[in-house]
């Protein structure tokens, strides 16, 4: 099984708060991301959040409190690996705030990593390139750790070579209070 990374730490500053929090059809956006890992099979679940109180989790979620969130998201990526139990062939690296990303799609995300037999990446693709959702094999763990500020794994997609899953609708995402607004309408 491949283990699930949610990155939750953000601050939400242009939202108002932790966008984990946020309510979207009565769960919040953090519980909505670990049921649809949950969903798609993934092995651990291990959530990288704040200093804010996460709220109840399913039991068997790690979570991970992220003492350099301010940092940005790279601290959260290297947070995370940092707690994956024992040796894991790859991760897979989402985000709360891309209310389009459920169960199906990491399913075939899954698929696809496993057609490659593990050996590359498998990103989703939208808005032009790529990014998370994106499944990483082991050997980029240590360019994962790498990362600083708040730069994501993007680079490293853009880098080596991929598999792509088109996602058009992984541009829709939740940053302001008029991004939740035009989706809950």
């Amino acid at each position: 099984m491949i283990p699930a990374l949610i990155l939750a730490a953000g601050s939400g500053r242009r939202m108002g708060g932790p966008k984990a929090m946020l309510l979207l059809d009565g769960e919040t956006l953090l519980q909505r991301t670990v049921r649809i890992a949950r969903e798609a099979g993934c092995a651990p679940v291990i959530a990288v959040v704040g200093d804010w109180d996460p709220g109840a989790l399913d039991p068997t979620v790690r979570v991970i409190r992220n003492a350099e969130a301010a940092e940005g998201m790279a601290s959260s990526i290297r947070a995370g690996l940092a707690a994956l139990p024992g040796p894991a062939a790859a991760v897979l690296l989402l985000a709360i705030d891309q209310p389009a990303v459920d169960a199906s799609l990491l399913r075939r995300l899954l698929l696809l990593h496993a057609a490659q037999d593990g050996a590359i990446p498998v990103a989703c693709a939208y808005g032009g390139s790529l990014g998370i959702p994106a499944i990483f094999p082991s050997r980029l763990f240590p360019e994962l750790q790498a990362l600083e500020g708040d730069q994501g794994a993007k680079p490293i997609l853009l880098r080596e070579i991929t598999v792509s899953l088109p996602f058009p609708d992984g541009t829709r995402d939740l940053d302001t209070p008029e991004d939740l607004a035009r989706l809950t309408r």
